[in-house]
């Protein structure tokens, strides 16, 4: 799902015709574990507090701590083991969580997020100044601050990277950031981004990708190939990639804080089995791994060597289903000849045949949790109607497919990603709709070929997540907004879109609150995603690394990490 597609999204599947009745699927399951791809951390130990380093139990929340100067030696090669291949390294292209890793490293942002998920200054110095009518956005610049090809960072570059991310043609970014009708730069200091409408997720978008400041030289040597060789503001920078095999990035002496870097070097490896990812933790080949099954965690927790970083992800784990998407993500809408397309009493009746409490504690271990909308509990713009959860009810789901005139078995085709942990889940879901009166036939692809396929709309169904943003606008509009930059469903409501325009123009937070709580309701009766669970983002790190974290953003923070003396 980047989006995580942690597209900043997805989460792997995988395929297999199965005969296994749901009860003996989530039992097999449950012996085997799984866990998805498409965001996923973990934490260390028995503390409350959220930043202990130490071995927790389950449901905490640890994200690790900085590291001490004083116990970091100079130095040294982490290699982190990476549960998918991170998509393209330009942050306009973008939509994979994968790719944040790296980008973390070597791409600054204009803003960050900190532990408790609020936005902080990065590349700028402090929050906007708005205007009274919500139309104009003033960000003061750090000063000092390079490229890693010597270039200077200043309003200039701010405004070339933000012009980039509206008009390149497959820009990712174009509908995070609103309704930008100017931006203007009164001195090399100072950015002014001028709406036509106010627009309130627009600070939150600047913490992300949308903010990230691309060299102005590189961009204009490689345009659209920026991803082949990217330059930006970062502790590191871009050394080499093998597709399908590992990434590499160096240290930046150019750096402004280079103090505060102590590796050399990091090395991301694409491994795509969550077993043989945690394996080479335990064997010191990798000294960071992404996506922990949620079979392993408990396992890791009690290696001596090795501690879990834990965190309730912003985002969710889903399936997308095809309803207008008949010529490729960006088109114009054509709802597909299908009855899933056509009538949503057969959406709605396969997401009455999923049992999510069932996922969630048998196939998980209980670590993640039950979800039913893109609004993250964590949010303050979260309410009990966003967080209202359909049942899982299959008798109720024939009688839906019944009126729809559609004969039973009825036959739907799902994509995922051929990952083991994957397949697991798929079989799982098989099992479980098929009480609700269908009969999923699973085709697994390569994680980089579900993300093409999802893009020309070659698909019926499709098994993703996304790793969630602080503001919810960024886990909706995009997805199913009419205009929605990743909207892969080709789903399009006007009703639907009112509301959430409504909602980023607000500026009242009850307001706002009201209107995602109506859009959760809609989205419950259309169902172009239908949301399953929360999976808690579990990273596995050795004790003789320091200063790894992982915030709820899903993102694995290894910049200022080290080896201990």
């Amino acid at each position: 799902m980047t989006r995580r597609l942690a597209l900043n999204r997805f989460i792997p599947r995988t395929r297999r015709r199965s005969v296994v009745g749901y009860g003996a699927a989530v039992a097999v399951l449950a012996v085997t574990g799984m866990i998805s791809t498409a965001c996923s951390p973990v934490e260390p130990a028995g503390s409350d507090d959220p930043t202990s380093g130490g071995q927790s139990s389950a449901g905490q929340d640890v994200f690790g701590e900085p590291a001490d100067a004083a116990q970091v030696k100079p130095g040294g090669t982490l290699t982190v083991a990476l549960s998918a291949d991170p998509d393209k390294l330009d942050p306009t292209l973008s939509r994979s969580l994968y790719s944040r890793y790296v980008f973390h490293t070597m791409c600054e942002k204009l803003y960050d997020l900190g532990p408790d998920a609020k936005v902080v200054p990065q590349l700028a110095t402090a929050l906007p100044t708005i205007s009274s009518d919500g139309l104009s956005l003033t960000i003061p610049l750090k000063q000092g601050a390079k490229f890693a090809d010597g270039g200077a960072f200043d309003a200039n570059a701010v405004k070339t990277s933000l012009n980039r991310h509206l008009t390149l043609a497959g820009s990712a970014r174009k509908s995070e950031l609103g309704p930008i009708t100017a931006i203007e730069t009164p001195d090399p200091k100072t950015v002014v981004i001028k709406l036509s409408k106010p627009f309130a997720p627009l600070t939150a978008a600047l913490a992300d990708r949308a903010g990230m400041v691309l060299s102005p030289a590189a961009v204009a040597k490689l345009g659209a190939n920026f991803s082949s060789a990217p330059v930006c503001v970062g502790p590191f920078k871009f050394a080499s990639r093998v597709a399908q095999n590992s990434i590499k990035v160096v240290k930046d002496p150019q750096y402004y804080d280079a103090a505060k870097v102590h590796l050399d070097s990091i090395e991301y490896r694409i491994i795509t089995d969550s077993s043989i990812r945690s394996a080479n933790l335990k064997s010191g080949d990798a000294q960071v791994a992404d996506s922990l099954s949620s079979q392993d965690a408990p396992t890791l927790q009690k290696d001596d060597s090795v501690s879990v970083l834990q965190s309730q992800s912003l985002g969710y784990q889903g399936l997308t289903i095809n309803i207008g998407n008949a010529n490729g993500v960006g088109t114009p809408h054509k709802q597909l000849d299908t009855p899933i397309a056509k009538d949503p009493k057969v959406r709605q009746a396969l997401a009455l045949s999923i049992d999510r409490e069932a996922l969630v504690k048998s196939i998980f271990n209980g670590l993640n949790t039950v979800a039913c909308s893109p609004v993250s509990p964590k949010s303050e713009f979260s309410s009990d109607a966003a967080q209202v959860c359909p049942p899982h009810d299959p008798a109720k789901a024939k009688q839906l497919l019944s009126e729809a005139g559609v004969s039973t078995p009825y036959k739907v085709e799902m994509i995922t990603s051929n990952n083991p942990d994957s397949l697991r889940l798929a079989q799982a879901l098989q099992g479980m709709v098929k009480e609700g009166g269908f009969e999923l036939v699973i085709k697994p692809v390569e994680y980089a070929a579900l993300l093409d396929q999802q893009d020309r709309g070659d698909f019926e169904l499709l098994q993703l997540g996304w790793s969630g943003r602080v503001d919810p606008d960024a886990n909706i509009y995009n997805f199913i907004g009419s205009t929605g930059s990743q909207n892969v469903s080709g789903y399009s409501n006007p009703e639907v879109d009112k509301l959430l325009t409504d909602a980023r123009q607000a500026t009242d937070k009850a307001e706002r609150v009201k209107l995602y709580g109506d859009v959760v309701s809609k989205l419950q009766q259309d169902d172009p995603i239908i949301y399953m669970y929360r999976q808690r983002n579990l990273t596995g790190v050795s004790k003789k690394l320091l200063g790894i974290q992982v915030y709820p953003d899903g993102v694995i923070r290894t910049a200022f990490a080290g080896f201990a003396k």
